[in-house]
């Protein structure tokens, strides 16, 4: 469990803020005027069609690309002011997919999030071994940890990516389609997790496509369109049918099973 100490951020407080941001391939304008604020404690949904500037947004969040305008802070500071080590302290990562150079073993890839606690120190400390053991466990990976990374199926691979980024410690999550490759009771095990990170006070973003996710587990929700940001608010406020529509240019029907509420096309 994250403890409140290692956090530099109280739970509620704005943890990262987006002001203004604008990003160009070349001539290609991706994103476009984007102000977002993400908060400790929360879990907020990036939705949009394919496309949209989601993943590009999510590699200016963390340092990955310069914008061309505006600014990120992380906590009272600029990002570009961040070292990447320090930065890597703060914030994780899950990609949405990754392929392996070497045939790590799944515990030596969960251990490469501690890195940026470890200094100079090449051996592992006792808390490292303990985050390290405690992540593998989260996302029911430790009977698999002497096994090669290289070997195991997507699926399983993405779950060593989530505990990578559990055992980094870090105060932001950012998650990009963590679940696409997951089977069902697995896309739970990665959804749950995310939300007990927030309750226990880390801001966690994730990139999803599908929007009966957004509404059933996160709190907040950030909708883009072609660059631009449509709506951002509190899911239940947010998740309308005219916004669905207006982002996917189709007819949307919800459905109501018992105290969920469904959507489809």
């Amino acid at each position: 469990m994250v403890c409140d100490t290692h956090l530099p951020f109280k739970r509620g407080q704005t943890a990262m803020s987006i002001r203004n941001l604008s990003f160009a391939y070349g001539a290609k304008e991706v994103l476009r005027d984007i102000s977002l604020e993400i908060t400790s404690g929360s879990l907020c949904g990036l939705l949009g069609p394919n496309g949209s500037g989601k993943t590009t947004l999510f590699k200016c969040c963390l340092g990955f690309l310069k914008p061309g305008s505006g600014e990120i802070r992380l906590g009272n500071t600029l990002l570009s002011n961040y070292a990447p080590k320090h930065l890597a302290s703060h914030v994780a990562y899950v990609p949405q997919e990754h392929q392996p150079a070497f045939p790590y073993l799944v515990r030596e890839m969960v251990e490469m999030g501690r890195t940026p606690h470890r200094g100079a120190m090449p051996v592992l400390s006792r808390r490292d071994h303990r985050a390290v053991d405690h992540a593998l466990e989260r996302v029911g990976l430790r009977q698999l940890a002497g096994e090669r990374y290289n070997h195991l199926s997507g699926g399983q691979r993405q779950l060593v990516l989530v505990a990578r980024a559990l055992a980094q410690e870090a105060s932001l999550m950012f998650m990009d389609e963590p679940t696409s490759s997951l089977d069902f009771s697995n896309q739970l095990i990665v959804w749950e997790t995310a939300r007990a990170m927030a309750a226990e006070g880390l801001g966690v973003v994730i990139c999803c496509h599908d929007p009966n996710h957004i509404l059933w587990f996160c709190d907040h929700v950030a909708a883009l369109k072609e660059g631009r940001l449509l709506a951002v608010g509190q899911v239940g406020s947010i998740m309308t049918r005219g916004l669905l529509e207006e982002l996917y240019n189709r007819h949307i029907y919800t459905e109501q099973v018992g105290s969920r509420t469904f959507i489809h096309p």
